[in-house]
């Protein structure tokens, strides 16, 4: 009991930490100008994009990255139809043959190959003429200066700043209640997580989509790893093995859609969270050698958020609601004592746990506030609200998928199933 208080007073602490750093980082950045000055150079990029049955969103994506603020002449655009099944080839081709893009250099690759998204990743990876890989998702439409961002934070130290990687924002926030959720918890994510990671520890992770990484180092680590559920955090981790930097370009943004139904948001996470549990358990080692502390730290992190402060809510509630019940009862039996208590205060337990609930409900919607407040015109009062009603919903789900995803990556190692296998998150037409 004691343990469990304990714990959820660290991840508010480390909450407060990283929210103070993010606050700290933006109000920094809110005195500086951004001016589009031109780059000493331009590496040329080659940029992917992984499609698999991706007809619905394919053509907005592309159009977005062809007219992206960079010169023509040094950007090499690689589509891959990925074992699609759908018209996604086509929908790549009735854009890329239209008159304003035909002299382009865009290859279209119709894929059966194995590996799903890294398995991609590592085909481009042979054939990329760039300096630099570019990642897009099929979903996610770069702003017109994101390229140009992520290249301008790689020059300024481009020996040490092997891969750079910008912030998604959520194009359909406002389909219904699940994408309004979603949408807040990307902004806090992007806006407080990363750029408090990077101003406080030069510390970053790369997302699926809008980030480069230098081609030749990618090439001298061994690429992606084929199969991987989450390719993006297990490069990371190579490329943090390797003591070199992710950087974060804060103003590189792309558009990116979000699951709308509740099964699709579900299946999604699930592999999210699966594939960190399998990268935190497959670098754990590192914690027990000397140097390397952004890998040390990155494992703690996963483990704490995925693992440890989740079993600690989880016995939190569980202790809450008993005592709550049997508080209850002891209006009509007096005789009946409260399990959970310090000592012989039968009271005081249960008002600590509603102090910690309490604590967690105002710090969940004061990151949401203070995320959005760093976004043009997402402060409002209508975030307000639905921060709350998402803090008794939306977020709670993240236990259940944690704990679904923990018992999943257990049986695919007892039973020797293939923990590769993920469900393709549904699109549509907005």
């Amino acid at each position: 009991m004691i343990v469990v208080i304990v714990t959820i007073w660290m991840s508010l602490f480390m909450s407060l930490t990283t929210l103070g750093g993010a606050i700290h980082f933006w109000l920094r950045q809110s005195k500086e100008l951004v001016f589009l000055t031109p780059l000493p150079s331009y590496p040329k990029v080659t940029i992917v994009v992984p499609a698999h049955n991706e007809e619905i969103v394919i053509g907005q994506t592309v159009q977005a990255i062809l007219n992206l603020n960079y010169p023509t002449d040094r950007i090499e655009l690689l589509l891959y139809a990925d074992n699609c099944a759908d018209q996604t080839a086509r929908e790549m081709r009735r854009l890329v043959d239209s008159p304003e893009y035909r002299d382009r250099k865009v290859t279209i690759i119709e894929r059966t190959g194995t590996g799903g998204k890294a398995g991609v990743l590592n085909d481009a990876l042979a054939i990329a003429e760039g300096e630099y890989i570019g990642v897009y998702d099929a979903d996610a439409m770069p702003e017109k200066n994101a390229l140009y961002f992520l290249i301008r934070k790689a020059l300024e130290d481009p020996s040490r700043y092997m891969a750079v990687f910008g912030r998604n924002k959520t194009r359909n926030a406002e389909q219904n209640f699940l994408t309004q959720c979603i949408n807040q918890e990307i902004v806090v994510s992007q806006r407080i997580q990363h750029c408090a990671m990077w101003h406080m520890f030069k510390i970053g992770l790369i997302p699926g989509t809008n980030f480069i990484i230098s081609r030749d180092y990618a090439k001298s680590i061994g690429g992606w790893s084929n199969g991987a559920l989450t390719e993006d955090t297990d490069i990371s981790f190579k490329i943090m093995q390797d003591d070199k930097i992710i950087a974060l370009a804060y103003n590189s943004e792309a558009f990116e859609q979000e699951p709308e139904h509740l099964r699709d948001y579900y299946h999604q996470r699930k592999r999210w969270a699966k594939g960190n549990y399998q990268i935190a358990i497959h670098n754990f080692r590192y914690l027990f050698t000397p140097g390397n502390s952004r890998i040390k730290f990155e494992v703690l992190s996963i483990a704490a958020t995925f693992l440890w402060f989740d079993a600690a809510v989880i016995l939190s509630n569980i202790i809450f609601l008993t005592n709550l019940v049997f508080y209850f009862v002891r209006i009509y039996q007096p005789a009946v004592s409260i399990p959970f208590t310090f000592g012989d205060n039968n009271s005081q337990i249960l008002q600590v746990l509603l102090m910690n609930w309490i604590l967690m409900i105002v710090l969940y919607v004061l990151q949401i506030s203070v995320a959005m407040s760093t976004q043009y015109g997402q402060a409002t009062t209508k975030q307000i609200w639905i921060a709350l009603a998402s803090y008794f919903s939306y977020s709670q789900l993240f236990i259940i998928v944690s704990i679904h995803a923990v018992c999943s990556v257990f049986l695919d190692a007892l039973l020797k199933r293939d923990g590769s296998v993920w469900v393709k998150t549904k699109r549509f037409n907005n």
